[in-house]
């Protein structure tokens, strides 16, 4: 996506109010106390949603979340439930999983939580926290919950579309040079070497794992009948108000700012598009969309090149790895 291509996008494009039915449902939504997760969340809950688990670090913040969402809603209170989930951390991602088997039923989960930072750190596990956060855990969760998610679809029939994981991605996955994909120590590896890191492009390059870890899942799950059990998909929410610059300081934070002044949408618009993508048909599973919109134009060539499909089933080969090491078994159990 070049620059006019997001100039247009964002200052003449505006994606429609989602309006899909999300009654009776169970959505799971990372990262929903602030941002584009907390208007995720107050528009599934605005559309019916009779649970809606908000996944986060910060309880407290939660909380004051949940009683936005049902003041400005009117949905019924105890819709919005407040779970503790540290994704720096394997071990609560297994203890979330493990509550979350006691849910009747998983519609919609929403892979939203990030983290954008310039300061290098490791994460339980060894690998750097942003990666660990963005990424890796992200997808041991999808992983762990994929079983119910599959079981809620066999259990309801009479939806209007299979449950959901919907990953948030961004046109910034074409940005980065990513070095570590060629590093003979492994990419995860690289990605953790401090000496190495170039932190100033981690968050895009967490965008663009998370491209490839999504392509590659929908490939890992593919049913020889074609049947469609949990729709997955991907999507760019298009430039949108964050605390993700929170770090920007001096003369940048002052540029940054008026460069969202100018282009960036609201948090609740963007959310439209999480929303949209979270409850569209079986045409969009395995799709990129910008806008509400399937788009696959939209990817970078690095995404579907022979090098790029290189670097997909490399990353998958060393996130077994470590996803064995966090649940062994684990890479099995998805596909039951």
């Amino acid at each position: 996506m070049g620059f006019p291509t997001f100039c247009y996008n964002q200052l003449l494009v505006t994606p429609t109010i989602p309006t899909a039915s999300f009654d009776g449902q169970t959505a799971i939504i990372t990262g929903s106390n602030t941002g584009l997760g907390l208007e995720t969340a107050r528009h599934i809950a605005r559309l019916g949603g009779s649970k809606v688990i908000l996944a986060v670090r910060n309880i407290a913040a939660g909380e004051v979340a949940a009683k936005d969402i049902e003041r400005t809603t009117g949905c019924a209170p105890g819709t919005c439930e407040v779970w503790h989930l540290d994704l720096a951390s394997a071990r609560s991602v297994l203890e979330f999983a493990e509550r979350a088997k006691g849910l009747e039923r998983i519609d919609t989960l929403v892979l939203n939580a990030a983290v954008a930072t310039k300061i290098f750190r490791l994460a339980e596990g060894g690998y750097e926290r942003s990666v660990t956060v963005n990424t890796i855990n992200h997808f041991i969760l999808a992983l762990l919950l994929l079983p119910q998610l599959r079981k809620t679809g066999l259990d309801y029939p009479d939806r209007a579309a299979p449950p959901h994981i919907t990953v948030l991605t961004s046109q910034v996955h074409a940005w980065p040079e990513f070095p570590q994909s060629k590093d003979p120590r492994g990419i995860f590896v690289a990605l953790s070497d401090k000496a190495a890191a170039r932190m100033d492009e981690r968050y895009p390059i967490t965008k663009l794992l998370n491209v490839y870890f999504t392509t590659e899942l929908v490939e890992q799950t593919r049913n020889d009948n074609g049947e469609v059990p949990v729709i997955i998909n991907m999507l760019d929410t298009g430039f949108c108000h964050s605390e993700l610059s929170r770090e920007n300081k001096g003369i940048e934070e002052f540029g940054f700012n008026i460069f969202k002044a100018i282009f960036a949408r609201r948090e609740e618009v963007g959310a439209r598009t999480t929303v949209i993508s979270a409850s569209a048909g079986v045409e969009t599973h395995g799709k990129y969309m910008v806008n509400g919109l399937i788009a696959d134009e939209a990817l970078s060539e690095r995404v579907y090149n022979e090098e790029g499909r290189r670097i997909q089933k490399q990353l998958w080969e060393e996130f077994t790895n470590i996803a064995e090491e966090v649940k062994p078994g684990i890479m099995k159990e998805f596909r039951s």
